[in-house]
């Protein structure tokens, strides 16, 4: 008779060969399509038309082949006459031919499947429970990585493999994400690449019914393309696996992580979305914090913390200087910044002394926080002067520095060349400041004109936030991860 011990030891003997082959999947020269159908438009074989390597179809429907064919991809009528190894296989067939088709992965050694498919576990029958148990079994016997079911698959931009038309292909990304829904990945590789930042890997894995959460962060905390992992979770099978090996990544690597689910009503509907077991808010906030990793509550504030990992420079310290163009705003980025934790010191008195001599207006201050009376960002030569006063602070570690869109959407639509050298300006400090370093574009009325200009300084690399409060969470996050790191 087995011992609880031992069926624990060969549970996870099992989840680390898994771990081991998911290398094959997640790095694929040959990747197979089954069952994808006019219907869906054929969208992903569509989607995976930028793929670097080998890509085949597999649809046994004769009305299907030539829609197919059109699209210059080759239908075999089994995965058996594909004339390659497979290393990828994405299943979109109905739930009842499933074990087949995992049945036939396993005859011809591919490297692993994701299934699109849904009807299981979530969908609360005893007939999509019972399959995907069959498919549990199927896949741990012959020690086959399995994503999902209920799930969307991979995203690895190099290789260009994508499970949407809309999503980059781009050669280098460092951020990981791991997320149980599709189209909460979906919307991060989407949301990261308007920042400028790009996935390594991105893995939607629905169900979790045999690699869960804790095997895709064993894999990316080893993996070298990738510096930052994100995730989107809404439960866990095995709670003290995933504390312990979050904890372990958390060491190695920034993790940020946002929990679906957190109210009565979100666990609810976790359940009929991917069947995950949730834990208590509370409890599941200290084990995230406990492990080293960082929480955060929205897609919005999951971008802004990963773009705080990998823009600014880094630093342990909360000294912050703060610009803004007007009274008003100076109070508000004081307060925000204060009630996220930093300090604003006074400026040391060569750097007010330097700063008096050009920040003179009636009105204004040279003090921290500055008070600019928005007079600079007509002159990009100001603007790098006050910068570079800040820079060089010995009293400073980090700087917040506000552009007003509201203000000076006018003049940037007469003299499109003053945004231009702004622009420039703002970068070209970016890139040789010391400090951590962070524009916010207030909108204002001019959301459209404000969006564009957070796009074109996030494109040359500079972190940029719409508001002061979400730019001091994210950098307060951001700091606090690298002052643990370096106590540790």
């Amino acid at each position: 008779m087995t011992t609880a011990s031992e069926a624990n030891a060969t549970h996870d003997a099992v989840q680390t060969e898994l771990r081991q082959r998911l290398a094959r999947v997640l790095n694929p020269r040959c990747i197979a399509v089954v069952g994808d159908k006019q219907v869906r438009n054929y969208s992903w074989l569509k989607s995976l038309k930028p793929f670097t390597g080998s890509l085949y179809s597999v649809q046994v429907d004769e009305r299907e082949i030539p829609g197919i064919e059109e699209l210059g991809i080759k239908n075999f009528p089994a995965l058996a006459d594909i004339p390659e190894p497979i290393d990828f296989v994405v299943c979109a067939a109905p739930r009842t031919v499933t074990p087949h088709i995992v049945r036939d992965c396993i005859a011809v050694g591919a490297g692993g499947i994701a299934l699109f498919t849904s009807g299981f576990s979530e969908h609360g029958d005893d007939q999509g429970k019972q399959l995907e148990h069959e498919l549990i079994q199927l896949a741990r016997d012959a020690r086959l990585p399995l994503i999902g079911p209920n799930c969307m698959g991979l995203h690895i931009p190099r290789l260009g493999v994508c499970f949407s038309t809309d999503q980059p292909v781009q050669a280098g990304g460092d951020i990981a994400f791991i997320s149980q829904s599709g189209t909460h990945g979906l919307n991060f590789s989407l949301g990261a690449a308007l920042h400028g930042l790009y996935c390594s890997t991105l893995v939607s894995f629905g169900n979790g019914a045999v690699l869960e959460a804790a095997d895709y962060l064993d894999y990316f905390a080893d993996d070298d393309t990738t510096a930052v992992i994100g995730m989107y979770i809404e439960g866990v099978r095995d709670g003290p696996r995933f504390a312990r090996v979050l904890r372990d990544v958390a060491r190695r690597k920034p993790v940020v992580v946002w929990k679906g689910g957190q109210t009565e009503v979100g666990k609810r509907a976790t359940l009929s979305h991917t069947a995950s077991l949730t834990t208590n808010s509370r409890v599941w906030n200290a084990l995230v914090k406990q492990a080293g990793a960082i929480p955060v509550d929205s897609l919005d504030e999951m971008l802004d913390v990963v773009k705080a990992l990998r823009r600014p420079r880094p630093t342990t310290g909360r000294r912050i200087a703060l610009a803004a163009m007007t009274g008003g705003q100076s109070v508000v980025i004081a307060d925000d910044f204060a009630k996220a934790g930093f300090e604003i010191p006074l400026f040391s008195a060569a750097s007010s002394a330097r700063l008096r001599e050009f920040v003179n207006v009636i009105g204004g201050s040279a003090e921290n926080p500055l008070d600019l009376v928005n007079t600079v960002l007509y002159d990009a030569t100001a603007v790098r002067r006050v910068l570079d006063i800040l820079n060089e602070d010995p009293k400073i570690d980090a700087i917040a520095f506000e552009v007003s869109a509201y203000i000076m959407h006018g003049r940037w639509a007469r003299d499109p060349a003053l945004l231009e050298e702004l622009l420039d300006t703002v970068a070209a400090f970016n890139r040789a400041s010391t400090k951590t370093f962070a524009v916010i574009i207030y909108p204002g009325h001019v959301e459209a004109k404000a969006a564009d200009v957070r796009d074109a300084l996030q494109q040359r690399g500079v972190a940029t936030y719409p508001t002061f409060a979400r730019a001091a969470t994210a950098l307060a996050k951001a700091i606090a991860f690298q002052a643990a790191r370096a106590e540790s």
